[in-house]
């Protein structure tokens, strides 16, 4: 099984190269994590290019790379700024924080942990997958008071920032390997329907009175027949904005982000409607089958932002660190934006024209330091995010400090432009985050996890049920039970439950061979994955698995996903060994067994 041609990598790119012809077929990896906007493009000459580049070609890093790259990167910074400018405040609101927390948390994310971080076109910032973890904690440790829970939620942020950052000194970079790929997309899956089951309301105009997730989602039906028509008119008109743009094939159109149309259209029609004046309307008073007529309307659907931007920031109240409800939610923390901040890193690397593999253990570490600053001034934490390092990879970034000029651009307007920001409708940020929600949780994941393998479908479900059911650490836990039951039920015995057989041996100058043996999945990988970390780039490896009983789903995508990067950087990578095994399915990294 050669990995050039044939190993599949999770479509990823095509968060931000729908519009691109990829060479590869698709798997299952990382789309999830924050789902295209409807956003620029991915220049398929740099998106598809394979191969390794002349160390002399490299853009410089440093203040020499500001000097050599500077305009490409401020280019590429200010756009990059037109889109998390609608996203960073509609995630913060979505978490329950003020507006300008999301800001604070891009602009660190951009002018100090862009200096400090191990990669390259990242860009740092609050994500769609943070806001059901910072909601809860809101909602858990406020009891009801929700500027207490704001408060002791930048605790928690503080507590678990300090968590992250040591488990990036101490080298935990490679922990996201432990999880189930299936736990790990349920997870998002269930964020997704989290995110569309409160945001729809928002976009409806309605506050449903609703203490439970399960309540939420039942009173959707009664926020559509209440529904505020002016403010679902903007709300409605921003989700099909997003919906054509995501259709669109032109790359030219694609250029001007989605968020960006969708606020200025918002904008306009708030405008129109006279949101900034508190007022009664009557909606098609003449049509008598509709339940009642007149509505009110105001600034309450328009962002409130303090004019002072440094009226804005907050501070942590650490009365509640004794309890195990304070830690339980530090946990949650920092296991979510852990986990979501090194998917997305190593993923992002895929889409670097220059084909850089990112320090994960310096970003995690970077991004655990950054979090710290945005819990003690009132920020959301942050993780490497997709849309947008995606667009900065399609705008021409070539260096850091083009998320350092995001984060500028950032700081500049939110203090000079308030004005501008408090003109924005809830309504076309919940329309943003709404679309994100759906494309976290479409049926489309579904088909493509079943395409994996019914039993892989089967502890996507389960994780989706688990976190819906109870919470997220919770729900990731029974997904990970889950995908142990299979294992065991597939005759895996205890003894290579945590510990794999393997031998990495220099069969040849210049040639590693890389034999496995028992049981690969999951749980055991991470030694593997050490070992692939220690061997030279350049050169030849040659994974053998005739020896192993079985391999599961997260091993094949990661072996994979190893080729694909150590051929990108000069070397050659093939797997072999898998002519006695018995797929799950006829999907390239299905589970499969040794037929006896």
């Amino acid at each position: 099984m050669k990995s050039k041609a044939q190993a599949v990598t999770h479509d990823l790119e095509a968060v931000a190269a729908e519009a691109s012809a990829s060479q590869r077929p698709s798997s299952s990896s990382q789309e999830w994590l924050d789902k295209d906007l409807g956003g620029p493009a991915v220049d398929e000459n740099r998106s598809n290019f394979t191969g390794t580049i002349p160390a002399r070609f490299m853009p410089k890093t440093g203040l020499a790379g500001l000097a050599e790259n500077w305009r490409a990167d401020v280019l590429s910074g200010f756009l990059v700024f037109l889109i998390a400018l609608p996203l960073c405040l509609g995630i913060s609101m979505a978490s329950g924080f003020p507006p300008q927390a999301g800001i604070i948390t891009a602009v660190v994310g951009g002018l100090l942990v862009s200096r400090i971080n191990g990669s390259f076109v990242t860009i740092t910032g609050p994500a769609a997958g943070l806001i059901v973890v910072i909601l809860d904690s809101v909602q858990a440790l406020g009891g009801g008071d929700a500027k207490a829970g704001y408060h002791y939620t930048l605790a928690a942020i503080v507590c678990a920032s300090v968590i992250q950052m040591l488990m990036g000194i101490m080298k935990a970079g490679k922990m996201s390997a432990f999880f189930p790929s299936s736990a790990v997309h349920g997870m998002l899956a269930a964020i997704g329907i989290i995110i569309m089951a409160k945001q729809i309301h928002v976009m409806l105009g309605v506050k449903p009175d609703a203490q439970t997730l399960f309540e939420t989602i039942g009173a959707i039906p009664a926020s559509l027949r209440d529904m505020n028509p002016e403010v679902a008119i903007i709300g409605g008109i921003g989700l099909l904005i997003l919906i054509a743009w995501s259709l669109v094939k032109s790359r030219r159109l694609k250029m001007i982000p989605a968020p960006l149309v969708v606020v200025i259209i918002g904008m306009a029609l708030a405008q129109y409607y006279d949101l900034d004046d508190e007022h009664i309307y009557l909606f098609l008073p003449d049509y008598p089958f509709l339940p009642h007529h007149e509505f009110t309307i105001g600034p309450k659907f328009l962002v409130s932002i303090p004019q002072n931007f440094l009226s804005g920031f907050a501070f942590p109240d650490f009365s509640l660190i004794g309890s195990s409800m304070f830690w339980q939610q530090v946990f949650a923390i920092c296991l979510v934006g852990s986990l979501e901040s090194l998917l997305s890193s190593a993923a992002v690397d895929k889409l670097d024209p220059y084909k850089r593999t990112s320090d994960l253990n310096r970003d995690l570490a970077a991004v655990g330091f950054g979090n710290i600053i945005c819990g003690l001034i009132g920020g959301m934490p942050m993780i490497a995010e997709i849309v947008r390092s995606s667009a900065n990879v399609n705008n021409g970034a070539r260096t850091g400090w083009a998320n350092f000029f995001h984060g500028l651009f950032l700081l500049i307007f939110v203090a000079l432009f308030p004005r501008v920001i408090h003109e924005i409708p809830l309504a076309s940020l919940a329309a943003l985050l709404v679309f994100t929600g759906y494309r976290l949780a479409s049926p489309l994941e579904f088909k493509k996890t079943l395409a994996i393998g019914w039993d892989q479908l089967t502890v996507f479900v389960i994780t989706i049920i688990g976190v819906l059911a109870t919470d997220l650490l919770i729900g990731v836990a029974i997904g990970i039970a889950a995908e142990f039951l299979f294992h065991f039920w597939r005759s895996v015995n205890w003894g290579q439950v945590f510990k794999l057989h393997r031998d990495v041996v220099e069969s040849a100058p210049g040639v590693y061979q890389v034999k496995i043996g028992g049981a690969a999945f999951f749980a055991n990988y991470l030694a593997l994955k050490g070992d692939l970390a220690k061997l030279p780039k350049g050169k030849t490896v040659i994974f053998d698995l005739s020896e192993s009983w079985c391999v599961d789903h997260t091993v094949m995508e990661n072996l994979h996903h190893f080729c694909e990067d150590y051929e990108a950087n000069g070397g050659h990578a093939e797997i072999c060994g898998l002519d006695q095994h018995v797929a799950t399915s006829k999907h390239p990294l299905a589970p499969r067994k040794r037929s006896v």
